[in-house]
């Protein structure tokens, strides 16, 4: 919980009072590797917080998945378009780990910013942060081939590297395995 908290004052000064009524409606839930957090098809009702562990976020098209991001430890995640719009998600949110993490429903939320002014500006900030980090991604893969794209990863995000699978790393980068060998074969 300590984690949780010190996270969400790094990102925005909310009230004590705000925050202690925040954390009496958290929910604590484990899943293990390959456990949905959400289904394609299903709506997403809940706002994370990882404690522990490792989700990604991927589109699944029968023939290929686009892993359009991964979140670890001390990081907050939904299907944003999902949550946002109450409509079933064409997405899934899976766990790639054992993952330990808080949720809060979206419910509760709506409570705590019609109460509170600093958690409304808490999950609009979380929101602005999560569309910028789509819209880099969209960015990356328009403007950069995908050695660019496996450096990008490489400076940005190594440190999964001993976490993730070679498949999952291709799928991130939208690429096939063996290219994905190719380019590791060059560095």
């Amino acid at each position: 919980m300590d984690h949780f908290i010190q996270t969400i004052l790094k990102i925005y000064k909310v009230e004590d009072e705000a925050l202690q009524e925040m954390t009496t409606m958290l929910k604590r839930k484990s899943f293990r590797k390959g456990d949905f957090l959400v289904k394609a098809g299903e709506v997403s009702k809940s706002y994370y917080f990882l404690s522990s562990g490792l989700v990604k976020l991927f589109f699944d098209n029968g023939d290929k998945n686009f892993i359009m991001t991964f979140f670890k430890e001390n990081s907050f995640c939904t299907e944003l378009s999902s949550f946002n719009s109450e409509q079933p998600s064409k997405y899934i949110l899976v766990a790639t780990e054992p993952t330990e993490l808080y949720y809060i429903n979206k419910s509760d939320i709506s409570l705590l910013c019609q109460r509170h002014h600093s958690i409304d500006s808490l999950f609009r900030k979380l929101n602005e942060s999560a569309s910028v980090r789509m819209m880099t991604r969209i960015s990356e893969f328009l403007e950069y081939d995908a050695k660019n794209r496996y450096s990008n990863f490489m400076q940005h995000s190594s440190d999964l590297l001993q976490r993730i699978s070679l498949g999952d790393l291709a799928d991130y980068l939208g690429i096939t395995q063996v290219s994905l060998s190719r380019i590791r074969g060059q560095k």
